[in-house]
């Protein structure tokens, strides 16, 4: 099938930048620890900007921090701005009702404009209008966190001039702002155009003095009177209504939605409604089946989200910072040229000229999307629409190229911008189809999982699902616990390289998800390491905190089930004493090396299991771990931390026990692809018998599970584990090794003569335990590198054995 032809450039994306209010010298808070400095602050609380979805919104798909408290944030943008034709009074009511709608829906969510002019109106080519860059005022914190007034002066109520730096504004400055805008825009004409800045100000607040309608005075002021009095009677009191000096007597936007000028707009129900469905049209007859009637036929990239095509621009060589610099609101400075004239000790610095580049300057940067069309101009349309139900062979010989590149190493997959493309695609269609599409997830999340669906594919992985918002919700997260103290403790210590989770919403997000389960597993208590469990579901899932914790709730009993008890004693244990038997198994001569320098797992394993290795890694390496750990059972983990030792074992055989301890108190690069390739390698070459532990959560049972019960695995205490070196295995396992055309198993039997003739197993070789001696078992030297298992009546028996 021939490829797309490369579309009209239509949707693209607009970036901003502004500079964060910086912290006099090195201030500490309250809790001894420095300030976190403005813009992560900003980081953090822009985040939920990118949940909001209205079809009279510019969706927010970034938020970056670069360098000296720069911030920069990506939303979507077009350039036509609403002033920037001749508009119709039909159509300036329409844009006044979508307005009204767009900030009703912002102050439902808490959150006000505050910017509202027209620069920030853009039109869509149906002649919808969308709100941009509403989330300044609120991502700063109301301007606390910046040194520049937010808004337009021109557009500013009066109050706003009137309260200060430090007051709050509600939802009416935006009303009053809209009464301005859509005079503007009824008369064809700005207002106070040849103004300076200063002057607009001063003829705003003259507006609090005058006897006469503000709207009046406007007019009068523009000789437009007369047009004013043309206008519709609804028109001309909506406008009077807005424009209310006393924000008592000014209406909310969802009160002035209720206006007769709007009785004959439509407006949209948010809640029925997404945005993508406002592209299409639902014909009368066809009310309860939402059938998509495309107006203008679009390129099929068009149609995907908007999250997808700024994850791929950036794989295909978008920059935001680069097209920032190209019109020169980033530039760079020698650093020579900073050095202030006089520092004192608390940090306030003298002389250092102001940086012009960090004033305010709101020009939009557009980031077209040619770049990313170029890059997938070739791929057919059929790559757009996978098929999930059967298959095709035709289609299958166009993905030629993509199974070629799933060959390729891990890290070259994720920024192949076609690769992703197909996967992105693919398994959209899967996580729309959870949970019914659960074993599709499954299998392709062997191959590999895409960093931008991976929080909703771990979830899929970890059967997710049900009301999790509901039960989130019902969790009391709020009353104080004899754990709050810890977790205050442990969270600034948490991961805090990482922007989001040091952030003051990160730190929140992380006290509720934390006290949510801890409050909701009562049977268990508040160990230091949760913390870091749930940071990367709390990183992934940042605006989901109810997924966040779902995910939390599911890992722990499946990975680290009864590890959470008040006395894990017993469980960390068995775990560790498993842990020593794999290494025997696997590498016996390290183990025997680790215990002669008494160099033992408890002095270095357990933050790794205790926290899934979340503790010791950096967050992207753990990404790619635990997108393998949840495909495998309880026992993998512990082939994970056999394939960290493997890494390191020729430092480790020739380091004492000091050395040891240095080592893992700072661990060196571990490769974590061939962490996970050899993980996986040992977990298949491994019977399941030899990681059975008696406090794992065990399986239902099945109805048709027939195996002899006295083939499989039984609980041992904890104190003969650790005095065995070797781990057992199960009859089942050994029938099953034995049963294999090239069997790599040893059979040896240690019973008594009277015991060996009653019977055995074929091919074993027969050392009595009486008489087993060290000569004996060296004959066993020509079996290196086989399974060697010993069989005895008695388990003292063969544990002294398996010691030599």
């Amino acid at each position: 099938m021939s490829p797309v032809a490369s579309p009209t450039i239509g949707t693209q994306f607009g970036g901003l930048t502004f500079f964060a209010q910086s912290h006099p010298g090195e201030l500490c808070g309250s809790n001894g620890l420095p300030l976190t400095p403005n813009s992560i602050t900003i980081f953090g609380q822009a985040q939920f900007l990118k949940t909001i979805s209205h079809p009279y919104l510019c969706s927010y798909l970034d938020i970056i921090r670069g360098k000296h408290d720069e911030v920069i944030s990506i939303s979507e943008y077009l350039p036509q701005l609403v002033n920037s034709r001749p508009l119709s009074l039909d159509e300036v009511i329409s844009i006044a009702s979508q307005t009204l709608q767009a900030l009703n829906y912002l102050n439902e969510l808490g959150i006000v404009h505050r910017s509202l002019c027209p620069e920030n109106i853009v039109l869509t080519d149906r002649g919808h209008i969308q709100l941009f860059n509403y989330g300044l005022y609120y991502m700063t914190n109301g301007g606390m966190d910046v040194s520049f007034p937010i808004g337009h002066p021109k557009y500013l109520a009066p109050e706003v001039y009137l309260g200060g730096r430090g007051a709050k504004s509600g939802s009416k400055v935006d009303v009053w702002s809209l009464g301005m805008i859509i005079l503007e825009l009824a008369l064809g004409k700005q207002l106070w155009s040849d103004l300076k800045l200063a002057q607009c100000m001063r003829k705003v607040l003259s507006l609090l003095h005058i006897k006469v309608s503000v709207l009046e005075r406007l007019a009068r002021e523009h000789g437009c009177w007369e047009d004013c009095q043309e206008f519709p009677a609804e028109l001309h009191d909506f406008i009077s209504k807005c424009l209310s000096v006393s924000p008592c007597e000014r209406p909310t936007p969802r009160q002035l939605l209720r206006h007769p000028l709007f009785q004959d707009v439509s407006q949209v129900d948010v809640n029925k409604h997404s945005k993508e469905e406002m592209q299409y049209q639902v014909f009368p007859g066809f009310q309860s089946h939402r059938i998509p009637v495309y107006q203008n036929v679009k390129h099929p990239l068009l149609e995907r989200s908007l999250q997808e095509l700024y994850y791929l621009w950036h794989l295909a060589g978008g920059d935001v910072q680069a097209e920032l610099k190209k019109q020169g609101l980033i530039r760079t400075k020698a650093p020579i040229l900073s050095i202030p004239n006089l520092v004192l000790l608390e940090g306030t610095v003298f002389g250092q000229v102001r940086d012009q580049t960090s004033m305010l300057d709101l020009r939009v940067v557009p980031l077209p999307l040619d770049t990313l069309y170029q890059r997938l101009v070739h791929v057919p349309l059929t790559s757009y629409y996978p098929l999930v139900e059967i298959k095709s062979e035709i289609i299958s010989k166009e993905d030629g190229e993509q199974l070629e590149a799933a060959s390729l190493p891990l890290i070259i997959r994720e920024r192949d911008t076609e690769y992703q493309f197909h996967r992105i695609v693919l398994y959209d269609r899967l996580i729309k189809g959870y949970p019914y599409k659960k074993a599709a997830i499954l299998k392709e999340a062997h191959k590999d999982i895409p960093p931008l669906y991976r929080g909703h594919i771990w979830a899929a992985l970890l059967e997710v699902d049900g009301d999790v918002d509901g039960y989130y919700v019902a969790v009391d997260k709020e009353t104080p616990t004899h754990t709050d103290r810890q977790i205050e403790v442990d969270i600034p210590r948490c991961h805090q390289y990482d922007e989001l989770l040091s952030s003051c919403e990160g730190h929140r997000k992380f006290r509720r998800v934390l006290k949510a389960w801890v409050v909701s597993h009562p049977q268990y208590v508040y160990w230091q390491g949760l913390d870091s469990l749930c940071a990367p579901f709390l990183y992934l899932n940042f605006n989901n905190e109810a997924q966040a914790f779902a995910c939390l709730s599911a890992f722990i009993p499946k990975y680290l089930h009864n590890f959470f008890l008040k006395d894990n004693t017993a469980v960390i244990q068995e775990y560790l004493a498993k842990f020593s038997h794999l290494i025997a198994f696997h590498d016996p001569a390290l183990e025997n090396h680790l215990v002669g320098i008494n160099f033992i797992p408890e002095l270095f394993a357990i933050p790794w299991f205790l926290t899934m290795f979340s503790h010791v890694f950096p967050l992207h390496k753990i990404f790619h771990l635990w997108d393998k750990l949840l495909l495998g059972d309880a026992s993998f983990p512990l082939y994970i931390g056999l394939a960290i030792l493997q890494q390191l074992r020729d430092t480790l055989l020739e380091s004492g026990f000091n050395e040891c301890i240095l080592l893992f108190s700072d661990l060196p690069e571990i490769d974590m692809e061939r962490c996970v390739t050899d993980s996986i390698e040992l977990y298949c070459s491994t019977p399941r018998s030899v990681t059975y532990r008696q406090h794992e959560l065990q399986p239902d049972a099945s109805a048709d599970n027939e195996i002899n019960t006295e083939l499989v695995m039984s609980p041992l205490p904890v104190a003969e584990l650790q005095s065995e070196l070797c781990p057992r295995i199960s009859g089942a396992d050994l029938l099953e090794l034995l049963q294999k055309k090239k069997s790599k198993v040893v059979t040896v039997d240690i019973r008594a003569v009277e015991e060996y003739s009653r019977g055995t197993v074929a091919g074993s070789i027969h050392i009595p335990w009486s008489s087993a001696s060290v000569p004996e078992l060296s004959t066993l030297q020509a079996s290196k590198g086989r399974i060697i298992v010993i069989l005895g009546a008695h388990a003292l028996h063969s544990a002294q054995v398996s010691w030599h």
